[in-house]
């Protein structure tokens, strides 16, 4: 899922002598285009850049992207090999240009993003820190709260391999759990029936009393938010942790 983009530029530079040109740009390019969910913020990124140097487009606009690019996940590796890449079809005119807007956007002493930033750049919500319940998962876990009013809401996001133990939540009336994917891939299996894949968009509903686990794939980060039931006398008992044999056998 992408984070929201807000944009007011049309209106800040343009607002009073364009109006219309404003709501086009402000609305519907970055309102509309831009937040469509079909394609990553970061594809998108990619694509403007390619396009605008295609066009022999290599100014103030073409470096906004370039550091849009970046900031949305691109590396320097990246960014060289889709320069290179684009060049082949554009012209090399035009990768030089724009080769030398990326140096000054991705400098020497830029960090490369470590894998939990990358994830971050492809989920809205924020991955937190490290889980406090760690001792009851396989591998390195983060949570972070969403919401602690009415109803408690936390991401939980787990890195590649990662699972929590087989746990039940109990209540004596009410209660359970809900999961809502919203980055990467992962499993949710309860005892006794086959692991669900987890997308992004993909619900779990759990009820009260039912022996359960969920995590990452092997291969892919992770990230579900998961919403706490209503309740009567509500606890949650961790239990043993999930089979190595069984975990890897899924594909």
């Amino acid at each position: 899922m992408n984070k929201k983009i807000v944009q007011t530029a049309g209106r800040d530079q343009l607002g009073s002598f364009a109006p219309s040109f404003a709501h086009l740009n402000d609305d519907v390019l970055f309102g509309e285009v831009w937040n469509e969910q079909a394609l990553s913020t970061k594809t998108k990124c990619i694509i403007t850049v390619v396009s605008l140097m295609a066009s022999g487009i290599t100014d103030s606009s073409l470096k906004y992207h370039l550091e849009n690019a970046k900031k949305n996940g691109v590396t320097k590796e990246e960014i060289a090999a889709i320069i290179t890449h684009a060049t082949m079809y554009t012209g090399w005119p035009k990768g030089w240009a724009v080769f030398r807007l990326a140096k000054e956007v991705w400098t020497e002493d830029t960090k490369p993003l470590s894998e939990k930033d990358k994830f971050q750049n492809e989920i809205m919500f924020p991955i937190g820190e490290k889980n406090p319940y760690g001792e009851f998962f396989v591998g390195q876990s983060y949570l972070a709260p969403v919401s602690t009013d009415q109803v408690p809401i936390f991401n939980v996001t787990f890195e590649p391999g990662c699972r929590n133990n087989w746990h039940i939540h109990h209540a004596k009336q009410g209660g359970g759990q809900m999961l809502i994917c919203i980055g990467g891939r992962g499993y949710y299996k309860e005892w006794g029936k086959d692991a669900v894949e987890m997308l992004p968009g993909t619900v779990i509903n759990i009820p009260p009393e039912v022996k359960h686990w969920h995590g990452a794939a092997k291969d892919s980060w992770f990230a579900h938010l998961a919403i706490e039931i209503a309740g009567e006398e509500t606890s949650n008992e961790w239990l043993e942790a999930v089979d190595n044999a069984e975990y890897e056998a899924l594909e």
